[in-house]
């Protein structure tokens, strides 16, 4: 087996996270692994484009509604809407109340349903709405609302690609990183971000760091509760489910720290 380079995962996470043009040489167990744990990265890297949109916006003039709504469509346009779409067949999936490969078999349609339409809405909405009260409240606050929510989303994936977790098909993105990220490997990741969220928010105030701290712990319970909800829908995981919990911990987030 080829030695794995930390340069592997980055590649593996960028490529397939981000519409980076980042060259992925290779797609095996390993560099999923490397992948899944710099996820997070990813995140970070969508979230400042984010909040360099929405603060160059308001420098400008313009409102903070709109630089909200900027702020929300960079991650969107960074991955084709690829979280966004597995959260839609996602909400599909749960929705329909049918068997688990009925299911599935829903949410590999390429139409969406009311279910998932009802769930895009919803979150697009909250999103805009968190970050405009952010932003409303102070660029910094809203800039750091932005890098915090979209590093949380991606962390929730290197959580949920842990060991353990099972695939519901045996192929798709879902499979290639079912399971591959060690649960020290996920530990260690989750500290990681917190410890820097925190970090962000101490830069605001303590009040801010408390705000953050509480972001983080609540993004992360969301999406661990709709991920183990979907695993015993589903039987395991599956990429929709990937991207839907991505929105759940970014939107949880975003409403936790706009709140105060």
């Amino acid at each position: 087996m080829p030695t794995t380079s930390p340069l592997d995962g980055l590649r593996f996470a960028f490529g397939t996270l981000t519409v980076i043009p980042v060259r992925v040489t290779r797609w095996d167990r390993e560099a999923a692994r490397g992948g899944m744990l710099c996820a997070p990265l990813a995140g970070l890297a969508v979230g400042a484009v984010a909040a360099g949109l929405g603060l160059m916006l308001l420098l400008l003039g313009a409102g903070a509604p709109l630089a909200a709504v900027a702020t929300v469509a960079v991650p969107a346009v960074l991955t084709r809407g690829l979280h966004l779409d597995g959260l839609a067949d996602t909400a599909d999936g749960l929705g329909s109340g049918k068997p688990a490969e009925d299911a599935l078999r829903i949410m590999k349609q390429s139409d969406i349903g009311p279910f998932g339409v009802i769930a895009l809405v919803l979150v697009l909405l909250a999103q805009v709405s968190a970050l405009a009260q952010a932003y409303d409240a102070s660029w910094a606050r809203g800039a750091c609302a932005a890098v915090v929510s979209a590093t949380l989303a991606r962390l929730a994936l290197t959580l949920a690609a842990r060991a353990g977790v099972p695939a519901a098909r045996p192929e798709g993105l879902g499979a290639a990183v079912a399971g591959v990220v060690p649960p020290r490997g996920a530990a260690v990741a989750a500290v990681a971000v917190a410890g820097g969220a925190a970090a962000a928010g101490a830069l605001l105030g303590p009040y801010d760091t408390v705000r953050t701290v509480l972001a983080v712990v609540l993004s992360l319970a969301a999406a661990e509760a709709l991920l183990r909800h979907c695993t015993r829908r589903f039987g395991g995981v599956t990429g929709d489910v990937f991207g839907g919990l991505a929105e759940t911990a970014a939107t949880t987030a975003l409403v936790v720290l706009s709140l105060g």
